[in-house]
């Protein structure tokens, strides 16, 4: 069956990706996965008995970030911070791993890497167990990254700012990265107001809610949201993650797109975010209009909410889901 003109064009695309270079700035995590099965309760207390078959690491965060960046060809630069402890070692050695540049990755010996470790059993998570600090960098930590930052971001061709609030994000440190072309950026609503400016803010429809105190239950009520968000910190546009509703794009010009979910069985929504903005991002890095890099980033969410755990999707894996809408 010949390609749809909708699949040439995202071939297309990802071909310019691979000549872009990306930074993503933010919270570096490590995803500890424990697999196993349950087929009895403890007699301790009322709780599943996991029987372990499997143990891996992940890249999480900002790391996943990067992950879904080289899964669709871009060159990536990460900064950000890791504890001095295994988690960050086992963090820069993923990174080594998929070629991804982290020597803007500092190593601070006054907080823990962040980990995240979830217990799955049956392809459903039991419980997640969470080390972490959430208190802000130290000012000369602070300082020495913005200006790495800065320095980095005026040689790449896009930034993403991967907010997660555990302490990294500053008003300088974002405006630091603003030195590139492109600037996007997924925040936690606790730090909304530091990313005034940027180009694309990408918060689920949860953080949008809370960042602006508008409840969003309908279509009227997402547009406020939406619009509130641009009036507020003046980027150019605003889009909202919506999971099983799909996203919604709200431009400063006046641009307002919805479009629907393209996934076809969701297992796990587990690092969604990251890819929606790491392909989002690539594709305004290669030239796409914000409408096209959009849907490209709702077909590589549908992709990896099939899949269990944080993942990425390929070209190869986009193009067929693509494939499967005809030319729209």
């Amino acid at each position: 069956m010949p390609e749809t003109l909708l699949e040439r064009g995202a071939r297309r695309l990802f071909d310019r990706m691979r000549d872009k270079k990306i930074l993503v700035v933010g919270d570096v995590m490590l995803d500890e996965w424990v697999w196993g099965t349950v087929s009895r309760i403890s007699p301790e207390a009322p709780v599943p008995v996991v029987a372990v078959n499997d143990h891996s690491f992940t890249l999480g965060g900002a790391g996943n970030v990067a992950n879904n960046l080289r899964a669709v060809g871009a060159q990536v630069v990460v900064a950000g911070a890791v504890g001095a402890d295994p988690e960050g070692r086992r963090i820069l050695k993923l990174f080594d791993d998929i070629e991804v540049d982290r020597d803007s990755v500092v190593t601070l010996a006054d907080r823990p890497t962040t980990r995240k470790t979830r217990i799955v059993a049956h392809n459903q998570q039991v419980v997640r167990a969470d080390w972490e600090s959430v208190e802000a960098l130290g000012a000369i930590d602070s300082e020495r990254l913005s200006h790495r930052v800065r320095d980095l971001a005026a040689n790449c061709d896009a930034v993403v700012l991967s907010d997660y609030a555990k302490g990294l994000f500053s008003r300088e440190l974002i405006e630091a990265a603003r030195s590139a072309p492109i600037v996007t950026a997924d925040p936690k609503p606790r730090n909304m107001p530091y990313f005034d400016g940027v180009t694309v803010l990408a918060p689920n429809a949860a953080e949008a809610a809370a960042a602006t105190g508008i409840a969003i239950v309908d279509e009227v009520s997402l547009e406020r949201a939406g619009r509130a968000l641009l009036e507020r910190l003046h980027c150019t546009y605003v889009v909202i993650t919506r999971g099983e509703r799909g996203m919604a794009l709200f431009g400063a010009d006046g641009t307002r797109v919805l479009i629907a979910s393209v996934a076809r069985t969701v297992f796990d929504v587990s690092g969604a975010g990251d890819t929606v903005i790491a392909v989002l991002t690539a594709a305004l890095a290669a030239d796409a209009s914000i409408e096209m890099a959009l849907q490209l980033a709702n077909f590589a969410a549908g992709a990896v909410v099939e899949k269990l755990g944080t993942a990425t999707a390929s070209p190869d894996e986009i193009v067929a889901l693509v494939g499967g809408t005809g030319d729209g």
